[in-house]
């Protein structure tokens, strides 16, 4: 009996070892290659190293867009007992300040691994980097940022949750800013803890390179700002703003509102992320005369003096009427610009063929595209000679029967003023790589020479005489002289004009005798006033005349009166000057007193606020006599009364504040 259980005991122990043997031979010969394999895929893994982007700067090296390095935390709910959920959702609720249960929650979902903390700062996630639990881990993400917000946002586009660029620059120089991601062989361990790198296996990322635009980010603030004004003084549905520099057709601003916050583009609909300065048509209205009298002009078929029968406001022509909204008997050629006469524009328009107005209109950019480096452009409506009615040539000359955009509308003004070359729309001035070494700059690009010198010269005095005497009066600054064309247009809603929503329109420029900037303003269905003359020429004026007051030294020479001059001339200093106002500016600092009751000893000099915390700027403001427009929040970046400058009580200061900075760029 004891030798049958022996013998049993004897024989299962044989087959447990037969097993056992046969076992290591299936693992460790035959199948011992694919084995190895899911080890090694199991242990070991490519991690790609993220490129980084590229910066985005304006004009005058101002940071305008660039990376957060972000850290992402993550957890295997798989090796997390309830215990150790609970202890980590306690050190995360402690490291960034959320409640436990948000984090618990998250560790109750199903699944394999799950982000429990998206893109947290890098300086709050390092406090974890040494934080030791099975299975979390973590990995960097780069955060787009957007330093100003929602300013320029149609310019700079955005980037998406794959970190790839849509819509502006973003996308247009998608190639140039993304850079060249790299990737490395990393080992496991059994938890899922990195225990080694592959230096021989390691391939580093190669940076995205910076863009330098065209814009002026002080420029930009102020479109923005006085767009927004009008908004909302008027109710209106949106609002477009150009500025320009004629002799080369830098775009130094460019604005749509409603706009949208970049950082957070998921929260705003198409409407508002369009670029409506490029993607939206309307009808130009009276601006668009400005064309058909350069046409006439440069063909020689009427003179500035020649008086015309505008037919006390309304004028049938075949089978249509066309109607002016103040009624006169006769004018002169002068006179119905600058009245703004769509009766004497109609006939004037008579004296060339259609072919040769075609021409003229298409040579000037409409009905094609501007080729501006921004996505989504269109081309509008020009519709050729022989698909014309009897009356399209007529209503065309003053901004009907032809959809434009307000990129083409100001593009072409320029032509008109720069003495008739069309350039190509810019926006980008240079790439650089992260050494600094410049890989591209873009040179102006000059299209066709669409009118004479002379006919320019004579359009600049006829706009400068719209503004003086005629329907854009509003527009007439005090300190430099300027020139410009009102218009207003019906909106076409289902096909049929409106008979109460209009576009109302303003292109302008200075100074007039050479003009430096133009500016185009287009309110989009205000309520109540609607005229352009009434409604965009004001902005216009707000606009430049903050520019003005900015950069002072740019127009002393075109000022209207010495009185003015010398008040310019008080922003505006030599070298030498500049040095002993620094100096001055260096004792009045000193002299604020540290505690919160800051005192200023000389009330007549500016003094410079760069630093200053928001509190101190506006006591320093309020000693010195002086309002003030508060723009952001944080520290002072920039003031538009410039540091030295003499102290005129009641002036007007605006100070421009920003919660952070970045080492090594400027960013006000």
């Amino acid at each position: 009996m004891n030798n049958s259980r022996i013998l049993f005991i004897a024989i299962l122990i044989f087959l447990f070892f037969s097993v056992l043997v046969l076992k290591l031979i299936d693992i460790q010969l035959i199948k011992a290659d694919e084995l190895n394999y899911f080890a090694k895929r199991q242990q070991t893994n490519t991690e790609t190293i993220k490129a980084e982007r590229g910066c985005v700067y304006d004009r005058n090296n101002v940071l305008l867009a660039y990376n957060r390095n972000d850290i992402s935390f993550y957890v295997d709910l798989r090796m997390l007992s309830s215990g150790q959920k609970e202890r980590l959702g306690k050190k995360f609720s402690q490291t960034f300040g959320k409640n436990k249960n948000h984090y618990l929650k998250r560790l109750k979902n199903t699944g394999k691994t799950i982000c429990i903390e998206k893109k947290a700062p890098y300086e709050k996630a390092k406090k974890l980097f040494e934080y030791k639990m099975n299975g979390i881990f973590y990995r960097e993400e780069p955060t787009r940022i957007y330093q100003y917000k929602s300013l320029a946002s149609h310019i700079l586009g955005y980037v998406n949750n794959e970190y790839t660029g849509v819509n502006g620059i973003a996308k247009t120089f998608e190639d140039e800013l993304n850079g060249e991601n790299g990737a490395r062989l990393i080992e496991k361990n059994a938890v899922g803890e990195i225990i080694s790198v592959s230096d021989e296996q390691t391939k580093n990322q190669i940076p995205g390179n910076d863009v330098y635009l065209t814009i002026n980010r002080d420029y930009q603030a102020i479109l923005e700002d006085e767009l927004k004004v009008a908004v909302s003084s008027y109710s209106a549905e949106s609002a477009v703003g150009i500025i320009m520099n004629p002799s080369n057709g830098e775009i130094l601003a460019l604005a749509n509102l409603n706009d949208y916050d970049p950082n957070n583009y998921w929260k705003y609909g198409d409407f508002e992320r369009k670029n409506r300065a490029i993607t939206d048509v309307y009808e130009p209205g009276s601006t668009f005369k400005v064309f058909t009298l350069s046409a006439l002009f440069d063909k020689e078929e009427c003179i500035e003096t020649e008086t015309l029968n505008v037919e006390n406001g309304k004028y049938k022509f075949r089978n249509a009427y066309v109607n002016d909204t103040h009624k006169f008997n006769k004018l002169t050629v002068k006179e119905i610009f600058e009245e703004s006469s769509n009766i004497g524009v109609a006939k004037l328009v008579q004296r060339i063929s259609d072919d040769t107005y075609y021409d003229y209109i298409r040579a000037f950019g409409f009905g094609t595209y501007t080729s501006v480096t921004l996505p989504g452009e269109v081309t509008g409506k020009l519709h050729k000679p022989a698909d014309w009615s009897k009356i399209t040539k007529v209503f065309m000359s003053f901004g009907y029967n032809i959809s434009v955009t307000p990129l083409q509308l100001t593009t072409a003004f320029c032509a008109v003023l720069n003495g008739g070359m069309l350039y190509q729309p810019l926006i980008v001035k240079k790439i650089v790589d992260k050494n600094n070494n410049l890989l591209k700059e873009y040179s102006p690009i000059a299209v066709r020479r669409v009118i004479s010198e002379k006919t320019s010269e004579r359009m600049k005095k006829l706009l400068a005489g719209a503004v003086e005497n005629g329907t854009g009066n509003l527009a007439l600054l005090n300190k430099v002289t300027v020139g410009g064309k009102t218009g207003t247009s019906k909106v076409i809603v289902n096909g049929k004009y409106s008979k109460d929503s209009y576009f109302s329109t303003f292109i302008g420029f200075l100074p007039a005798e050479k003009p430096k900037l133009v500016c185009y303003v287009m309110i989009n269905k205000p309520k109540g006033e609607y005229y352009g003359g009434k409604v965009s020429a004001p902005v216009f004026k707000k606009i430049v005349e903050r520019i003005v007051e900015l950069e002072p030294e740019k127009f002393l020479e075109y000022v209207n009166s010495s009185e003015e001059k010398n008040l310019l001339e008080e922003n505006t200093f030599s070298d030498e000057q500049t040095s002993v106002i620094t100096a001055e500016i260096e004792k009045l600092t000193d002299k604020l007193d540290e505690r919160e009751n800051i005192l200023v000893t000389d009330k007549n000099l500016m003094p410079n606020l760069s630093g200053r915390t928001v509190k101190e700027a506006i006591a320093i403001l309020n000693q010195l006599g002086l309002n003030y427009d508060l723009i952001g929040s944080g520290v002072v970046t920039n003031q538009s009364i410039k540091p030295g400058a003499n102290i005129i009580k009641n002036r007007r200061c605006k100070i421009y504040c920003s919660d952070e900075t970045i080492n090594g760029t400027r960013i006000y």
